[in-house]
This record gives C-alpha cells, sequence and structure tokens, in this order.
C-alpha cells in the first residue's frame, strides 16, 4: 500500500491534485462537484483524479455515480503517517 501511496501520490503527473483531493476528503467527504468547487479545479479534472484515487484503492465512494461522496478507505486509513509525510513532502 505504502508504494501505491507514493506512486499516485508523487510518481505521476497529477499527483498534487491527488493529493489536495485526498487531504479535502479527510477534512470531509465530498462529492466531485463540491471538491470541484473547493479545490478551484475543473469538474472532468477532479473525475479522473477521483477516478486513478478508486482504481488504486485509495478511495472508495458510497451512493450513485453523480451524487457519489467520496472518502479514503480503510486501507489508506490505515497507512495514513504515510498519507501525511506524502503531503508534508508535496506542500
Amino acid at each position: 500500500m505504502e508504494a501505491a501511496l507514493w506512486y499516485v501520490l508523487t510518481g505521476t503527473r497529477g499527483g498534487t491534485n491527488r493529493v489536495r483531493i485526498l487531504n479535502a476528503l479527510d477534512e470531509q467527504p465530498r462529492n466531485a462537484n463540491q471538491l470541484a468547487e473547493s479545490l478551484e479545479l475543473d469538474y472532468k479534472t477532479i473525475r479522473h483524479h477521483l477516478d486513478v484515487l478508486l482504481e488504486n484503492d485509495i478511495l472508495t465512494k458510497s451512493g450513485d455515480d453523480y451524487g457519489a461522496i467520496y472518502l479514503p478507505t480503510d486501507r489508506t486509513r490505515r497507512h495514513w503517517e504515510t498519507v501525511e509525510r506524502i503531503i508534508e513532502k508535496v506542500e
């Protein structure tokens, strides 16, 4: 899991935005539209990053596609110390 977190959040283009999304979802679970507004990013950009984070089991979602609420997976929560180290490095 740690390798996946480092790769997805720092080893690929868009890692900085993925860190911002993960950090925002740690504060409060939200849907894609709410994330786009709060992070001032394009909705399609948010959707792309959410898909990447879902594919790597970093996020999970609850609800329908359009209104789905996203939050970190239990697996990600167990490795939150790594996420915090990554956030410090990216900021």
